[in-house]
């Protein structure tokens, strides 16, 4: 049901400089158009070109976020993060919540038109919108489909709310139209920078820009009068979670000029749990012990992990002058939630 949105076929026409590929079409995306492109950024990867039938979607009541409504004009993602919650929502597509989620991407390519149509349509009320809260609406392919300027000219030219979350600094591209968007109404811009060592970055984030760079991002969004918030997401247990680490991270994004800074330590959910838990043993094996205890229990860590970590980053930030913005704002985004009942989840 999630995905009997993206049945409508493909149009013609496509990027300039595209290939058409060879692979099968997975049974959810029957019409899909598959491409692969001759540039080394997208080697090894293949898109599938879908004319989706809806763009504006609902989040799930059970959600404990503060917004109600989501774009996601791609699905699986090429940042690779090994980490990332969203794995397990490609095996709804008779795809893998592993490689196939860092190689193989859904790109709506009707997202701009159909944004400006739902937009348009006197049941809607103008609620807030949420970017980037699934997987990143500025990873590497949005640099070629160029999706993201059509939505935000549609949410500007309807005067709707809307926010965005991005470890992309392509999001720079956008900035002129963010700043007529924000004449009308409200927008919010959030960044993702969990760390700032530059091995660790490599190690599990491979296919985003440096957390240097989304630093100079928020930078430049702060100097154009945006204000930024960081969310410090995830905080990985044994990684990047001492002292030195949360020090170093929350001095980055403060002289970076972010208004605001939020911990989220890690958490894994099925399908990225198993991705994270393989890498782990291969990468970090002495770890694996900690990880076993710490989610012994299901996808979240113990509350009182959680506490103490958010406690410790609040704790940085009064030194670094940062201060969490006002609840409510858009660029603010949750506490972790509370762990849910134990899954009975194996770590390895």
């Amino acid at each position: 049901m999630r995905w009997a949105n993206l049945a409508a076929p493909p149009a013609e026409g496509a990027p300039e400089r595209a290939a058409p590929a060879t692979p099968p079409l997975p049974l959810a995306l029957p019409g899909a158009t598959v491409r692969t492109f001759d540039t080394p950024g997208f080697a090894g990867m293949t898109f599938y070109e879908v004319r989706a039938k809806s763009i504006i979607n609902r989040v799930p009541g059970a959600s404990r976020v503060p917004f109600e409504w989501t774009i996601n004009p791609y699905r699986g993602c090429s940042h690779a993060c090994v980490y990332c919650f969203a794995r397990n929502t490609h095996t709804y597509l008779d795809l893998d919540a592993g490689a196939d989620f860092d190689q193989k991407v859904i790109v709506k390519v009707n997202a701009g038109e159909l944004v400006r149509r739902e937009l348009a349509a006197p049941r809607w009320r103008g609620a807030h919108i949420a970017m980037g809260t699934n997987v990143d609406c500025y990873q590497r392919a949005e640099g070629r489909y160029q999706l993201m300027p059509q939505i935000i000219a549609a949410l500007r030219d309807f005067a709707n709310p809307f926010s965005i979350l991005t470890k992309g600094t392509l999001l720079l591209r956008d900035l002129p139209l963010l700043r007529q968007a924000a004449e009308v109404t409200r927008v919010g811009v959030s960044y993702s920078v969990g760390f700032v060592d530059e091995r660790l970055w490599r190690a599990v984030e491979p296919g985003t820009p440096s957390p240097r760079r989304r630093l100079d991002a928020v930078r430049r969004l702060t100097d154009a009068g945006f204000s930024v918030g960081v969310l410090m997401a995830p905080i990985l247990p044994g990684l990047s979670d001492d002292d030195e680490s949360i020090d170093a991270t929350v001095a980055a994004v403060a002289a970076a000029g972010a208004t605001s800074v939020s911990a989220i330590p890690l958490h894994l959910r099925p399908g990225a749990r198993e991705w994270y838990a393989n890498w782990l043993a291969r990468e970090f094996p002495h770890l694996v012990p900690r990880y076993r205890e710490l989610y012994r229990a299901g996808s979240y860590a113990p509350q009182a992990y959680q506490r103490e970590l958010t406690a410790r980053v609040r704790i940085a930030a009064r030194r670094h002058g940062l201060h969490r913005g006002e609840q409510g704002e858009n660029r603010d985004l949750p506490e972790p939630p509370s762990p849910p009942a134990a899954e009975q989840l194996t770590l390895l």
